[in-house]
């Protein structure tokens, strides 16, 4: 393990610039013991807060409770017998959380000729300072109907509750005009458990997807390993393992992984390389066959997916000049920075990476660094492909609250981006693209997904004329899962689409995506989220499904047998970081942190889509359901649509 984690309480008198970047989430172990009042006399003698708030002692606990109390490793194959370690925070860190003014000098920010952005009310972790859409919004509407977001038909025998596909086919066969769609029978089709458990770990799971073709599924973990497992066979019945012990594919119990057990088959399991902190992206080749993945250093690896083959291929992003540096007591050089994102160009022949406010480009059949380019303020989260088609349009996305878009035509010869997307008021966690060159969805610490159409994106000259300020609360952090009451519910000069609310974007970088193009036509928008749920909206800004991860049965239950209707749960909350969606079949996959404050174990559950007959609900409350919609909807028909002297019948609804 780096020396960054080796940091005892001591060292906050320093005021250390250990790292302190996104997801550095700080673990702990159930028996970890601090005098909690010593502590707190000696922040109140350092913060000059002489009067203490109710909720102060709580802080106090929850903060300190999260420090990390664990058995270094040292390089990733320590034998655990070194000595329990304490990692801290800062004095900044600790001020977030007491809501006082920090130490720096007020000067230390650019002053707000508006009104003044401090933190005013710190509310619940989850507190929902702006509620979700319950009702459609126009523009969803016209999103949904325009043809962009799979087929229209679908949409409108939906709207008009005749969503029966047994009928469907009847009625086609009847009257013949071609095959019907596969979209046309799945759209409706939305996962709708709250899942079994099918593989578990030691170690937090930053990345879990499909492959491409949906035949493969894989995480990647804290601890740098990467595990791939195969999705064209169902789970097996679960057996319980001897001790230290996990059943491989072929069946043979062995000791090489036994931290993590599962009822998938194993295609692989690979020992990254071991970065700085955990793995914070990785990214599959358009033929699935190679896999990049990065962590907080300039280096990216690269290594294959389905073959035999251990060999991780490093990609160096560094100066040429830099690369051979000695290294500081940190284990990095003082120009040393972090890739955070990464993705293959769409002929899987350049990486492109962004990190420490830069992007990249990597050629890799010349085996050198194209492009570099200073695009952000701040740490790049994330960065996608607009068209997966061409690869020609890169999106990027900052803790600077903006996301920019690139002409990959034009990288390096000019510093400018062709536009921005203004809308989010904090630090951007992740963008994910549609696949058409025109839409695109990021997740913001501001607690919002938002829709963007990029040709409605901010110039350059725009930009720069005054769109470029951001409206970042200034001592939130969000690690520490409290977001406290913003002043905006966006940007002023917003050019979003839509908006989609109810999820936590806290604690980690919480990805979303699109649903898949094959099945749903891309209509829906999901999210995991730090309040242990995976939230699901229509295009017209509802929420029409959440799976609630503490509900989750165990490993022991058959995935597709009848939901079991599980008690309320009393184990902590679960933080989904990542959700992906089979384009095959109603199946959802989600990887959420299962260990508490901690959040030091990971749990991956298999979410399907089960009729009625497999719901723990009854028929009867099934149609309670479907009478309370039918009577709202009409309801809002007589409100919005009734002509005087009409009907009320049905084709008038």
């Amino acid at each position: 393990m780096s020396e960054y984690d080796r940091i005892d309480f001591d060292m906050l008198e320093e005021n250390d610039d250990d790292y302190d970047g996104p997801d550095a989430y700080v673990d702990e172990e159930d028996d970890t013991v601090l005098d909690l009042e010593d502590r707190h006399d000696s922040v109140h003698e350092r913060t000059g807060v002489t009067q203490e708030s109710p909720m102060l002692r709580q802080i106090f606990l929850s903060l300190f409770n999260s420090q990390n109390v664990h058995r270094t490793d040292a390089g990733g194959g320590g034998n655990g017998s070194e000595p329990r370690q304490l990692r801290t925070i800062s004095i900044r860190d600790l001020q977030r959380l007491l809501n006082s003014r920090s130490v720096e000098s007020p000067t230390d920010y650019e002053e707000d000729d508006d009104d003044d952005d401090e933190i005013e009310n710190v509310g619940e972790w989850h507190q929902a300072w702006f509620p979700p859409h319950k009702e459609p919004q126009q523009q969803g509407v016209e999103l949904l109907m325009g043809g962009e977001f799979g087929s229209v038909s679908s949409k409108i025998r939906s709207r008009r509750n005749k969503r029966n596909v047994s009928r469907m086919i009847l009625d086609q066969s009847s009257r013949p005009r071609g095959a019907i769609s596969r979209e046309n029978m799945t759209s409706e089709l939305i996962p709708n458990t709250n899942g079994t458990a099918v593989a578990s770990y030691a170690a937090n799971v930053y990345c879990g997807q499909f492959s491409k073709d949906y035949s493969f599924y894989y995480t990647c973990c804290q601890d740098f390993r990467l595990h791939i497992y195969d999705m064209t066979s169902p789970p097996s019945p679960y057996m319980k393992r001897p001790r230290n012990l996990r059943r491989s594919a072929t069946g043979v119990w062995d000791d090489s992984d036994r931290d993590h057990d599962t009822t998938l088959k194993i295609l692989k399991t690979i020992q990254g390389c071991t970065g700085r902190w955990t793995i914070t992206d990785s990214h599959l080749s358009p033929d699935n066959e190679r896999m990049i993945y990065s962590s907080i250093s300039p280096t990216v690896y690269m290594t294959s997916t389905l073959d035999s083959s251990v060999t991780q291929i490093p990609i160096r992003f560094q100066d040429p000049n830099q690369r051979q540096r000695a290294r500081t007591h940190w284990g990095w050089d003082e120009d040393s920075f972090g890739i955070w994102s990464c993705r293959f160009s769409a002929d899987g022949n350049e990486v492109v990476a962004g990190g420490s406010g830069q992007i990249f480009v990597y050629d890799l059949l010349a085996d050198r660094r194209t492009v570099k380019i200073i695009a952000h303020e701040d740490d790049v989260n994330s960065c996608c492909w607009a068209d997966t088609a061409s690869g020609n349009v890169l999106i990027s996305a900052s803790d600077d609250t903006f996301l920019k878009v690139w002409d990959r035509r034009s990288l390096g010869a000019s510093q400018k981006p062709s536009g921005v997307l203004v809308g989010h008021t904090e630090g951007i966690t992740n963008v994910s693209a549609k696949g058409d060159g025109r839409y695109i969805i990021s997740n913001g610490k501001d607690q919002a997904l938002r829709l963007w159409d990029l040709r409605k994106m901010c110039s350059s000259e725009d930009f720069d004329n005054g769109a470029d300020r951001n409206y970042r609360l200034r001592e939130f952090d969000y690690r520490y899962g409290h977001y406290p009451k913003p002043k905006r519910a966006a940007h002023p000069r917003d050019c979003s689409v839509m908006t989609y609310r109810g999820h936590a974007v806290l604690r980690t970088l919480i990805r979303c995506h699109f649903s898949p193009a094959e099945t749903t036509g891309g209509q829906y928008i999901y999210s995991g989220s730090a309040d242990g749920k995976i939230h699901i909206w229509s295009l017209d800004g509802r929420i029409v499904q959440v799976l609630d991860r503490s509900k989750t049965s165990a490993m022991t239950f058959d995935p597709s047998a009848e939901e079991y209707l599980l008690p309320n749960s009393t184990r902590n909350t679960v933080c989904v970081r990542d959700v992906s969606w089979n384009g095959n079949e109603p199946v959802m996959m989600s990887a959420g942190w299962d260990g508490g404050q901690s959040l030091s174990k990971s749990v991956v559950a298999r979410h399907e889509w089960k009729g009625l007959s497999k719901m723990s609900y009854g028929l009867e409350d099934w149609m309670e359901k479907q009478n309370m919609e039918r009577n709202e909807r009409a309801t809002r028909t007589r409100r919005t649509l009734r002509v005087p002297g009409a009907f009320d019948t049905e084709e008038n609804e």
